[in-house]
């Protein structure tokens, strides 16, 4: 089997990817990026190196939710404190990355690692008020009003697992 340029570019993202998480947890929950981590896995999701395309990593802390505790009187029904959300882990992600960034849609997003506390995602943002990206046959649907607030909404792929 013939490997390609990027399955030797995922082997070193790989190698590398326990110190980057390291740094990846000192820094800020939603960071903007130059380019992205796995562009391999970025290209095929739709993301192109060009304007109006920014890529963003999302960092979501891992276990379960918790509500608050109930202050009126001791009743053991609602003493519950386990919150089941009915999405995943990179919905979480891309509404996140939505709510930080409400002037750009949300194309698509791929999981990056995990460790023991977080995973980290990378999200694909798209400016639909670009001329690149109006001309661009492929993304141009975003433009469009009936697609706005995608992840706020459940419009995107990570709804779909």
């Amino acid at each position: 089997m013939a490997k390609n340029a990027y399955f030797y570019i995922k082997q070193a993202i790989r190698s590398s990817l326990k110190e980057r998480m390291i740094a990846w947890r000192a820094g800020e929950s939603i960071e903007t990026l130059d380019k992205p981590t796995d562009i391999g896995k970025a290209r095929m999701l739709g993301y192109k190196d060009k304007k109006g395309f920014i890529m963003v990593r999302v960092r979501v802390v891992r276990g379960g939710r918790k509500r608050n505790s109930r202050k009126k009187g001791r009743r053991s029904k609602r003493q519950t404190i386990r919150k089941t959300l009915m999405i995943n882990y990179r919905a979480v992600a891309e509404q996140r990355a939505q709510k930080k960034f409400p002037n750009l849609e949300v194309l698509n997003s791929y999981q990056i690692g995990k460790d023991g506390q977080h995973y980290f995602f990378e999200i694909i943002l798209v400016d639909p008020q670009m001329p690149e990206i109006k001309s661009d046959k492929q993304v141009n649907f975003l433009c469009k009003d009936s697609n706005k607030n995608r992840a706020l909404r459940g419009r995107t792929s990570a709804y779909r697992n």
